[in-house]
């Protein structure tokens, strides 16, 4: 059964990209791995292959997966590098990064004049969803292809098929687009309850029991009250997915101001020093603006 699985070659073994990958050589599948930074393929050198470049990776490969960081690494990586035009025919690329719906599209087309499948497929659930293999990924592509992908997708979480390519990425917009706003409402919430004099953890825990209680209350909250900003999804990408989602905007003739609002908000914290901190991390902005740090006692910055 095992020999019969498809050969993925998997281009980004990042704080994502490894936990998956751990996940796929637990499965069974036979990788070939390739990383702008070869280091961090060492940990998987005795269960997979290492390729130099990314087209090496992709030459026999059945299954090309990548998740790099934005949409221009993914165009580099797959037109710079000649990654695409290195794809076996009857291969299906499958991108799990979040790029934009447009660049999807095109690297849809590019794969098909190679005969090739492909999917978008970007995902939610972080480094913990990534590592416990609870990804929720989004998907655009034909139902064949997905057809194809269900065994790799139902390795590393839950797939739902969006509609045709590009519409994985419009619902990863969707997505961050909630998660940037809502951490932004619950940075306030628990500041301005601080601030007054409530306790910010009793207040968490009473809300979490209430129509206000969300995912990015329970875990992000949690976050804020520990201080505890190590990145499982850093700042930076945040505001990258904040301006895509603008840009997408744009594109349609929309005006999302909550979303520009915390774009804004993102900008300011990234441009202070702090792209590397988790998103949770947008408190740490909202304590610079008002001069004031959250705690059960709401304490001033020169206390």
């Amino acid at each position: 059964m095992i020999s019969a699985r498809p050969h993925i070659a998997f281009l980004g073994i990042g704080l994502m990209g490894a936990p998956m990958t751990r996940n796929l050589l637990d499965a069974g599948f036979p990788m070939t791995l390739w990383n702008r930074t070869a280091s961090k393929c060492e940990p998987f050198s005795g269960e997979a292959e290492i390729a130099d470049s990314p087209s090496e990776a992709v030459r026999d490969a059945d299954v090309v997966v990548t998740m790099l960081e934005n949409s221009d690494v993914v165009d580099q990586v797959l037109v710079g590098q000649g990654t695409l035009n290195a794809l076996k025919q009857d291969s299906l690329l499958i991108d799990m990064s979040s790029v934009q719906p447009s660049v999807a599209r095109r690297h849809a087309e590019l794969a098909a004049e190679r005969g090739a499948g492909y999917v978008d497929a970007p995902v939610s659930g972080g480094t913990v969803g990534a590592a416990e293999a609870r990804l929720s990924i989004m998907a655009g592509g034909s139902e064949d292809d997905l057809t194809r992908a269900e065994p790799i997708f139902s390795t590393l979480g839950t797939c739902t098929r969006i509609g045709p390519v590009g519409a994985g990425q419009l619902a990863k917009l969707a997505n961050q687009a909630i998660v940037g706003i809502t951490i932004g409402a619950v940075s306030e919430a628990l500041l301005l309850a601080a601030k007054g004099g409530a306790d910010p953890a009793a207040v968490r825990e009473a809300l979490m029991g209430g129509f206000a209680g969300s995912r990015i209350l329970e875990l992000h909250g949690q976050r804020m009250l520990d201080r505890n900003f190590s990145p499982g999804a850093p700042a930076r990408i945040q505001l990258k997915d904040m301006r895509m989602i603008l840009d997408e905007a744009r594109t349609e003739g929309l005006t999302l101001p909550l979303s520009q609002q915390v774009h804004n908000e993102y900008l300011s914290l990234v441009a202070n020093g702090h792209s590397d901190v988790d998103h949770s991390g947008l408190l740490l902005e909202l304590e610079h603006l008002n001069g004031s740090l959250l705690g059960s006692l709401g304490r001033s910055l020169k206390e």
